[in-house]
């Protein structure tokens, strides 16, 4: 483990590029969902609070509202405060979501280091990175969905019926094409004698 970034050539530059602007595109998901969630559980909170006192001025009722919390406490919260046809269900959906989020925060940039990367721990991480924004986009399409007809009050646009596969195209249709010309064969790792002999030819012509 040295520095992050090296005078040492990156095998796979495009490639590399690909995956971390896929990891950062995942991470703008990850934000957004987090911050929905925390926008929905306001709004349930404010509507009890001027249910349980109407008289109260609106300044007052806000300022009385709870602070933000975790996304683990937010998830809670929402969860208590509605009444969903059928709880087990969203809040497995929220639940995986959260889990993605985090993946997401704390592992989707962690490819390596750069002049290591081989090809192959590239597309093996990138498989991890779309797992995860997969449980994270249905959970970011429900948590939407809500954002919209609370606001707009009227039902969601057609938007929700292909937006997970929406969010997968958009971070990883070029990653996507780059990995179908990648040849995984030619970008092993080399045998010690493949090594020595590398070496030994580069000392030779210096």
């Amino acid at each position: 483990m040295s520095w992050s970034l090296s005078v040492r050539a990156t095998r796979n530059p495009e490639l590399v590029d690909a995956v971390l602007l896929a990891a950062g595109k995942s991470l703008y998901i990850a934000n957004a969902f987090e911050a929905k969630c925390k926008s929905v559980l306001q709004i349930f909170n404010l509507v009890t609070a001027v249910e349980a006192d109407s008289i109260r001025s609106l300044e007052d009722t806000l300022a009385s509202l709870p602070p933000d919390r975790k996304l683990h406490q937010t998830i809670q919260g929402i969860l208590a405060h509605e009444d969903f046809g059928d709880r087990a269900s969203v809040s497995e959906v929220l639940g995986k979501a959260r889990e993605a989020r985090n993946f997401i925060a704390h592992e989707g940039m962690n490819v390596g280091l750069l002049p290591e990367l081989r090809a192959v721990s590239l597309a093996e991480h990138a498989a991890r990175l779309r797992s995860a924004v997969s449980d994270l986009a249905v959970g970011d399409n429900l948590v939407s969905t809500w954002c919209y007809e609370i606001s707009e009050r009227e039902p969601a646009p057609s938007i929700r019926n292909h937006y997970p596969e929406m969010v997968d195209g958009w971070i990883f249709g070029e990653l996507d094409r780059l990995l179908e010309s990648v040849d995984f064969s030619q970008d092993r790792e080399l045998t010690i004698r493949e090594a020595l002999q590398r070496r030994k030819a580069a000392s030779s012509g210096s």
